[in-house]
Parts: structure tokens; C-alpha cells; sequence
């Protein structure tokens, strides 16, 4: 079979049509939207595009199996997530060359993120075996107090298109867990995902009606009416900030739990002690992830004016070096964005950088090759003046500023409404922990440019979200905390 034969066959295979209830369904209307494969700007393929009315009936098919699943075993939960765990990296390569082909993302970051969703899996098969309360007796000492963990409830999760299996697993995990029945609605740009997910956990032995998918390209008319509907009782969103401020309004009305996993503006700071290539290698990673189109990846890059020269010249030449194309090319180390609009912006915020002084080390315009595509880009003396200083980027743009004194780079990092993570390099340890508490973030990452991983928190402060995923508090989210006071005679 050809290269081209099996992307074919890999997209006609995958589910397109709504999950609701334990069963595979066509849009009430009928209604369908195109999917788009980013490298080339060409159709893949049209999955079903939900209505309100098919919106609500999978949360009345999750609120019905919501009492029944509470009820399952803690065990009998976590073996179907063990179950959907082992699916995962059996169908890894099948399952990575789907995502490459909606989300442009290069193979090997594809399988590298199916790895990681299933991880997700694996820890919260674990924590929903260990889900305790206590028991204690009153101060006074007539009573007891029992105190117990139950099951939020139905709810609703909204996942982006930048991670589409993992963002998927991070939240779908824990309420499984937890004994929550949901309803998914994965972004528009690359649904697929997430309906192989669905039909890998219909496999793995999730009852009907506990996982349900609706794909729509207008999320507001379809989600809206299940948030204000008194049925679901938590909300968990993974997007930009001004989408998570009006969905916290919407919440707002019934008083649903929320978690916002919202926008990022990462600091990436290096000190003059620092190791250079160790710091360049660190900067790559926290840059290039997803070809910058992540919330962790370092939007601001703030070094010291005694290394700035040498660190932007070694940083230029492997940026320049990464090869760009196709995410199903081999030796591919950067794909295409996601869309026009994205390849657009990025292109905006670097013309608005230059014309306000920055120089471009490498990149720096798109070419005229099929795609959204846009080249590993660095700029140094970007001013403070400069949109991206303000604005996430999405895109594989290093932005480069020199600073002199360790006040002055915490009190510019910390210059902004953002809070998710930041990154700092150095070999004085008394210096990288006090930057680490000083840092105004839900996560700072020491010497190392990737800070994500399922057994760790993942969540920011401040316009970067609420609540935490994944580590031992990702639970948490799903759960609702009971104290049951006891007389004694």
C-alpha cells in the first residue's frame, strides 16, 4: 500500500458521526463540516455537525447513566481505563498518523502524544482506587464526623485542537475515575481524534451513555444550552482566556464546578552562570513542542545581555536547522500550523516586532508552498513595545530580550495577566529557587524546557485558569467532598 493509499484508508476507517448513548449517530439534521488537512489546505473529510437538540439528548444519555456508574466499582473503573490504556499503544501508529493528518503535527510528536495520552489513562486507573475520606471525632466530643468523596456528576469537557488525544484523556481519565458520566465536545479543526477515542473506550468496556462525543463547528449554539441547563454540574475547558471568561459567565447561572486550563505568555529566562547548549536544547523544546502551538510554549525569551549574543546566534543556526514539511514526511521535526488564520497572526506579530525595532536572526516570512505553514523564526531585541511581548504567539517564533539583573527580569516576567508557566536556566540552585517562588505561576520549569507530565498538577493562576489536571489533584476536580455528622447517644 502507498504512503498516500493508507492516509486514505487510515481516515476513511476512523468514526465520523456523533457517540451518543453507546451508539454511533448522524447529526439530527443531517449536517455535516469539513475537516482539513493543514499541510496541503485540502479537505480530509466530513463528520457530522451537531445540533442543540443532539447536544442535549447526550446529556440526558449521560445524566441517565450517571446514578448506575456512581454505583461501579472503584476497581471495575479503573480496569477499563487499564483496558483503554493497552488499546492506545496497540493502535499507536494507526491512531498518531490520523492526528498528523488533521493537526499537521510532525509523526513523531504524534505518537509521542498518544504515548502521553494514555498515561493519563494509567494514573487515574490508579487514583481511582485510592479516593479516601476520614472519620474523626468532635471537638466536643459528643459526634463523629465520617467524611467521604463522591462523583460530581455529569459533565461537560471541551478540548482543544492543539493536543486532541491527550487534552482529551487529561480530563476524560479522572472523570472516569471518579464515577462521572460526560459529555465531549473536541474542537472543530480535529474531531477525529477524539472519535477514535470514543469508540477505543466503547471497546475497553465504558457502559453507554458514560462517554459521549458531539462534533460541531459552532460550539456556542450546542454548548450553551447544556451549561444553562441545570443538568450538567461541571464544566472542565481547555482553551484561550476569552472563551473560558465567557463560559465562567454562562457557568455562572446554575453555579456548575468549573476548571479552565486558559491561555499562557511563558517566561523563558536564561542567567549568565547558565549552560548555554544545555539552555539553547531547553529553549527548543519549550519553543518547538506542537511548532510553538501549545500554552507552555515560551512566548517570551528574556536572557542576560552578558550571553544574549552567543545564546540568539547558537539558537538561530539549530532553529534554521529543523527540518519543515508534511508531519508525515520523514525526518520532519516541524509541520504546518493549524490554520490560515493562525499562519496569519503569527506572521502579524513579527512584522509588528520588527517595525518596532527587533532583528531577525533566521525566518521570518512565509513562503508560497500549499499550507499553513510557517519557518522556525528567532528575533532578538524585541521591545516591550512589540504585540508578542503581550500576545500569545501559537507559532514557532523565538522572541529574544535582554535583561541585567535578576529584579528586573522576575518583575518582567510577572508583567503580564497570564500565570501558567514559566522556565528558567541557571547553576545556582539558591538562585533558581528563589526565582521558582518569586515566579507568579502555576508551574516553573528548572533547566528543563518541558514541564508536562500526568503524575505532576497541571493548571495555572491569575487569566491562565482555574483548578488543577492531571498528579494527585486531578481527581479532585471530579469529585464533591460530603461530611456526614453522627450523634452519639
Amino acid at each position: 500500500m502507498t504512503d498516500q493509499a493508507r492516509e486514505r484508508s487510515v481516515v476513511e476507517a476512523a468514526p465520523k458521526q456523533l457517540f451518543i448513548n453507546g451508539k454511533w449517530t448522524d447529526a439530527s439534521s443531517g449536517a455535516t463540516f469539513d475537516v482539513l488537512d493543514p499541510s496541503t489546505g485540502k479537505v480530509l473529510c466530513a463528520v457530522s455537525d451537531a445540533s442543540p437538540e443532539d447536544g442535549m439528548a447526550a446529556l440526558e444519555a449521560a445524566a441517565a447513566a450517571q446514578t448506575a456508574f456512581a454505583a461501579t466499582a472503584p476497581r471495575a473503573r479503573a480496569d477499563m481505563l487499564m483496558r483503554a490504556f493497552h488499546l492506545l499503544h496497540e493502535r499507536i501508529d494507526t491512531l498518531a498518523l490520523l492526528m498528523t493528518l488533521e493537526m499537521g503535527k510532525p509523526l513523531a510528536e504524534s505518537r509521542g502524544e498518544i504515548a502521553y495520552a494514555a498515561e493519563f489513562f494509567r494514573h487515574f486507573a490508579e487514583e481511582a482506587v485510592r479516593v479516601n475520606g476520614g472519620y474523626q471525632v468532635a471537638p466536643a466530643g459528643g459526634a463523629r464526623f465520617l467524611v467521604t468523596k463522591q462523583p460530581v456528576g455529569p459533565s461537560l469537557l471541551i478540548t482543544p485542537w492543539n493536543f486532541p488525544m491527550a487534552m482529551g484523556t487529561r480530563k476524560i481519565g479522572p472523570a472516569i475515575a471518579a464515577g462521572c458520566t460526560s459529555v465531549i465536545k473536541p474542537a472543530a479543526q480535529t474531531p477525529l481524534s477524539m472519535l477514535a477515542l470514543a469508540e477505543i473506550l466503547a471497546e475497553a468496556g465504558v457502559p453507554e451513555g458514560v462517554v459521549n462525543v458531539v462534533t460541531t463547528d459552532n460550539a456556542g449554539a450546542v454548548m450553551e444550552p447544556l451549561i444553562r441547563s441545570g443538568v450538567a454540574r461541571k464544566l472542565s475547558f481547555t482553551g484561550s482566556t476569552a472563551v473560558g471568561r465567557r463560559l465562567l459567565e454562562q457557568c455562572a447561572d446554575k453555579v456548575l464546578r468549573t476548571s479552565m486550563e486558559l491561555g499562557g505568555n511563558a517566561a523563558f529566562i536564561v542567567f549568565p552562570d547558565a549552560d548555554l547548549d544545555a539552555a539553547v536544547d531547553g529553549a527548543i523544546a519549550a519553543k518547538m513542542r506542537n511548532s510553538g502551538e501549545a500554552c507552555t510554549a515560551a512566548n517570551r525569551m528574556y536572557v542576560h545581555t552578558d550571553v544574549i549574543d552567543a545564546f540568539g546566534t547558537k539558537l538561530a543556526e539549530k532553529m534554521a536547522a529543523l527540518p519543515v514539511g508534511r508531519g508525515v514526511d520523514d525526518g520532519v521535526r516541524v509541520g504546518p500550523l493549524i490554520d490560515a488564520a493562525a499562519q496569519r497572526k503569527v506572521q502579524q506579530l513579527v512584522t509588528d516586532a520588527v517595525e518596532r525595532g527587533a532583528k531577525v536572526l533566521t525566518g521570518g516570512e512565509t513562503g508560497n508552498e500549499p499550507g499553513f505553514f510557517y519557518p522556525p523564526t528567532v528575533l532578538t531585541g524585541v521591545p516591550e513595545s512589540a504585540r508578542m511581548r503581550h500576545e500569545e504567539i501559537f507559532g514557532p517564533v523565538a522572541p529574544l530580550t535582554p535583561f541585567s539583573t535578576e529584579e528586573e527580569v522576575v518583575a518582567a516576567a510577572n508583567d503580564t495577566e497570564y500565570g501558567l508557566v514559566n522556565y528558567l536556566y541557571t547553576n545556582d540552585l539558591t538562585r533558581a529557587l528563589r526565582v521558582a517562588e518569586a515566579l507568579e505561576t502555576g508551574m516553573v520549569g528548572i533547566n528543563q524546557g518541558v514541564v508536562s507530565n500526568p503524575a505532576a498538577p497541571f493548571g495555572g493562576v491569575k487569566a491562565s485558569g482555574l483548578g488543577r489536571e492531571g498528579g494527585p489533584t486531578g481527581i479532585e476536580e471530579f469529585l464533591e467532598t460530603k461530611y456526614i455528622g453522627i450523634a452519639l447517644a
